[in-house]
């Protein structure tokens, strides 16, 4: 057994499948364009929609901690109330496990192909939206290559002696397997990349279904991680926000923690039923996890922000007129919104502006102190 290669094949595999996930992502965003500030505008109106919309995003963008820490960021600039961001975090959790079925597809025979394809759209197209779709393609095709060196580092685990005890102390211990998901989580910064390595792990035989759930489990968990540093020095909103983040995320895997051994039975019944494969054995049982979390817990989304607001109380500080209330992060993460909110200053300098305006010529007409000493303060 070469351990280095294990090593290199290993880390390689890794770096390329978060290289691919996250130029999808960015392709997927660029062609959904104005469609992501569309979503996360329109459909939060009431707890079921704003989970729709959550998990539609988290789709595009093929990252439930972007999703979040978006989510963050609207809350802090004021586009977005408490309520509304528990549903669009509740959403991400489930648009996340899309991630998990695409790597069930098993297609990692046809990485280099799609690669190809997408590097010819690339290359050889001036449109932006078809370079926008080769994108998609090349990462797609990037992602499957990567879990396939991955893949090929880690099957020789399963002939060690040591991994073997390894996952069956994790399955008598199901509590170390949620913090060895969470921990690996915040590590890679992806939950997909653990959830990816279950998968080859649990493909290869290398790990049973009950080691690999808590661990599963563990992956929600590690995600907050990203969005509670996305809400320090931000405003008392968004640290709310991040704290729903959190507490949902708690209560959703103790949920299901307490219903493990029937979870476990009806995985592998629909599993045997429907001929699931091992990869999409590990999707299957995150989506009905996190299906099963929302599920009971939206029911309780107003109780949940009054929760939040008890936790982190106090009232949020009034933003003075030549404070603009923006958020670079939005740069970044997504330029739509982060234009949408620079409209929006705008619109409240005017107001400001125009205030001041009046507040002078009544002055200059009336000669009236009082409106001086005011505007002064």
């Amino acid at each position: 057994m070469d351990v280095q290669q294990i090593i290199f094949q290993f880390v390689g595999g890794i770096g390329i499948f978060l290289f691919g996930l996250k130029y999808m992502g960015d392709g997927l965003q660029r062609t959904a364009g104005d469609n992501l500030r569309s979503i996360l505008n329109t459909f939060t109106s009431t707890p079921l929609r704003a989970v729709l919309a959550g998990a539609a995003v988290t789709a595009l963008i093929q990252s439930s901690t972007g999703t979040t820490v978006l989510t963050v960021g609207l809350v802090s600039a004021g586009f977005m109330t408490l309520t509304q961001a528990i549903g669009v975090i509740m959403g991400a959790n489930v648009g996340t496990t899309i991630t998990a079925f695409i790597i069930g597809l098993n297609i990692s025979d046809y990485a280099l192909p799609i690669i190809g394809i997408g590097a010819l759209f690339l290359f050889f197209f001036k449109s932006q939206f078809i370079s926008s779709i080769g994108q998609v393609i090349f990462g797609f095709g990037a992602l499957f290559y990567g879990l396939d060196l991955m893949g090929n580092g880690l099957e020789p685990l399963q002939h060690l002696q040591i991994f073997s005890d390894l996952m069956v102390w994790l399955s008598d211990n199901p509590f170390l397997g949620i913090v060895t998901g969470s921990i690996m989580t915040f590590v890679l910064q992806s939950s997909s990349a653990t959830i990816g390595i279950l998968q080859q792990l649990f493909s290869q035989g290398a790990m049973t279904i009950e080691a690999a759930l808590p661990i599963l489990f563990g992956t929600n968990i590690g995600t907050t991680f990203t969005s509670v540093l996305a809400a320090v020095g931000a405003s008392l909103a968004a640290k709310r926000t991040s704290a729903a983040h959190v507490i949902f995320n708690v209560l959703g895997t103790i949920i299901v923690m307490l219903v493990l051994s029937p979870f476990t039975s009806v995985v592998n019944m629909m599993a045997s039923a429907f001929n699931l494969n091992p990869e999409l054995q590990i999707a299957f049982a995150h989506g009905v996890f996190n299906l099963l979390s929302v599920g009971v817990l939206i029911w309780f989304t107003p109780q949940l922000a009054r929760l939040v607001s008890r936790v982190i109380p106090g009232e949020e500080d009034t933003i003075e007129m030549y404070e603009p209330n923006l958020d670079y992060s939005l740069i970044q993460r997504s330029p739509a919104i982060a234009l949408d909110q620079t409209k929006h200053e705008i619109i409240q300098l005017g107001k400001f502006v125009l205030e001041e305006y009046n507040s002078m010529f009544d002055y200059y007409l009336n000669q009236n102190k009082k409106v001086m000493i005011t505007y002064l303060k």
